[in-house]
């Protein structure tokens, strides 16, 4: 989870990971992680809110692997929140998901 993993992603660079209903709707097969499929985050009400407050409400919030030439660490990485708000899985993790999760599936985070 996001460095920040306590409460809803509520504004660019809060290192927070967004909470609820989305869709993955699209992926990178060569992103700096390995692979990653991309969250529909900010929808309209994380937009709406970041308005209310003046602040952008960021985005770019991924599931993906390792950083690229860090994938030894494995599970390991889990000790850590250690992402800007992305979700890290292992590079085994995201392959199995990569390969059942298409794009369009929705999704809870909670």
């Amino acid at each position: 989870m996001g460095a920040q993993p306590i409460a809803h992603k509520g504004q660019e660079g809060d290192e927070r990971t967004p909470e609820g209903a989305y869709v993955i709707d699209w992926r990178n097969a060569k992103s700096i992680a390995h692979l990653s499929l991309h969250i529909s985050y900010p929808n309209e009400l994380d937009r709406s809110v970041a308005a209310a407050k003046g602040v952008s409400a960021g985005g770019n919030i991924m599931i993906h692997g390792i950083l690229n030439g860090w994938g030894w660490l494995g599970g390991l990485h889990r000790y850590f929140d250690w992402t800007n708000g992305c979700i890290a899985v292992t590079n085994s993790e995201i392959r199995e998901i990569w390969s059942m999760v298409p794009n369009g599936t929705p999704i809870h985070i909670y």
